[in-house]
């Protein structure tokens, strides 16, 4: 055996034997790139191989055999998440769900979708829109995340502001639970009450509760082409200014993005946009009819806060802009090593999380940039470091420590969109009160008796 494989227990070996071998892979090249998802510093085990079904029946049949032999499960969708959500477990095997990637139907009179799990969020935004429609959940990663990881995280995106998460669109689910048993919730009617809502339990579930094979989604109508504004500010404060007018004004924009200085500065050297050296900018989206109207009332608030503040000039323009947001993290990443927080504060506090920010970079001596969804609070400082260099870790992991508490502190919560997956297991406890965690405890144990999902995930 290498150093990256285990040897294989007799528990996967009965599972392997009631197996098809196709299901089952086990060669060690590809088994360790299925070993962890893109998050930064979170334990991951090494799995003794990676099942790939093709169907519910063999989603059915893998966890079936897992649950008998009380082997541990990993559910893996693109592998693109940044919370450890889909890292292994050491001697289990990683249930991979890329090769359910068949979008089954489009009802455009009911304005709904059914897919399986491991389709491409953009590709299923894209197909709908081929029919005059819009599947709104926008993360940041569209290109590369499956909507089954988007249901398993609640996925949000730049979007959200307007249109909401991923639980708002989440209609039905099928879902094939820890002993193999195959359930469905939720309806296909506009309205259905009946009974408790299973579809929202396991909707932000993180795999730990069954895996999600069939998914069934809202749609709206597609909107009109989105225009985009701009906002350079010379201060913080005045950027929260901002963000608190656009918000009390209730103006229905569909994208509030924030960048800081560090991060526009990070953007601008790989996009090479000019987008100047603010200490902020707000990028502000709207897509109804009257967009060109909301972002004037948008300037109005933006300039008396005492901006500088530039319209794209057409569709082309506005989409360069916002996808100059989408370059953040990337444009990030080329400064170093690098760990993404996931935070959401009221948005009220958004600046002043902010600045907390820079006073945590000053003292643990790190960059942090920051950028996120002004629109709901949600940020996403992202902590630059040396790996290599022991202070540097032991600087990144205080300054991980200090921005989640703070914005505990402020009145928000640890994760607005990317999960608690291992990154932040610990944290969950002290941000529920104690007899909620003991009740999400109690529900877990409900569904997977022997604790073989995703283990290590959030409780």
């Amino acid at each position: 055996m290498t150093a990256n494989t285990v040897e294989p227990t007799p528990e996967f070996l009965r599972v392997a034997a009631e197996l098809p071998d196709d299901i089952v892979i086990t060669d060690p090249d590809i088994v360790i790139g299925y070993r962890r998802d893109e998050s930064r510093l979170t334990d991951a085990g090494t799995p003794v191989a990676v099942l790939a079904p093709r169907t519910t029946e063999e989603v059915s049949a893998c966890l079936r055999a897992c649950h008998a032999a009380s082997l541990p499960v990993s559910t893996r969708g693109a592998g693109s998440g940044l919370s450890g959500g889909a890292n292994a477990a050491d001697g289990g095997v990683v249930l991979s769900l890329h090769r359910m990637s068949r979008i089954i139907d489009i009802d455009p009179v009911e304005r709904l979708a059914v897919t399986q799990p491991g389709v491409i969020t953009g590709e299923l935004r894209a197909a709908v829109a081929a029919q005059g429609l819009l599947y709104p959940p926008d993360p940041g990663s569209v290109a590369m995340c499956s909507i089954g990881g988007n249901v398993a995280t609640n996925a949000g995106g730049m979007c959200c502001v307007k249109y909401g998460v991923t639980s708002d669109f989440v209609e039905a689910l099928e879902v094939v639970l820890a002993d193999g048993r195959v359930m469905r919730t939720g309806t296909r009617t506009v309205k259905g009450v009946a009974g408790y809502d299973l579809t929202g339990l396991f909707v932000g579930s993180e795999g730990t509760l069954g895996v999600v094979t069939e998914i069934t989604v809202r749609l709206v109508p597609a909107p009109a082409p989105p225009l985009t504004l701009a906002a350079s500010f010379a201060d913080l404060t005045s950027a929260g200014t901002a963000v608190a007018a656009i918000a009390e004004a209730g103006l229905s924009c569909s994208a509030v993005e924030i960048l800081d200085n560090t991060t526009l500065r990070a953007v601008d050297e790989v996009a090479k946009m000019g987008l100047g050296d603010a200490a902020a900018m707000l990028l502000v989206q709207a897509d109804s009819e009257d967009a060109d109207t909301i972002l004037g009332k948008v300037e109005a608030l933006c300039t008396a806060a005492g901006a500088e503040v530039g319209r794209a000039d057409d569709v082309e323009e506005s989409t360069m802009l916002m996808e100059a947001r989408r370059l953040a993290l990337p444009a990030l990443e080329r400064l170093g090593d690098w760990l993404l927080d996931d935070v959401c504060v009221p948005r009220a506090k958004v600046v002043e999380l902010i600045e907390i920010i820079e006073e945590i970079a000053g003292d643990v001596g790190l960059t942090i940039g920051v950028f996120g969804h002004a629109g709901d609070g949600n940020l996403h400082p992202t902590i630059i470091f040396d790996q290599s260099d022991a202070d540097s870790l032991a600087a990144a992991h205080t300054a991980f420590d200090k921005i989640t508490a703070a914005a505990l502190e402020l009145g928000g919560t640890i994760t607005g969109e990317h999960g608690v997956g291992r990154l932040k297991a610990g944290w969950l406890s002290r941000e529920l009160d104690e007899v909620n965690a003991e009740m999400q405890r109690a529900v877990r144990k409900v569904f997977d008796p022997r604790e073989i999902l995703n283990r290590g995930v959030a409780l």
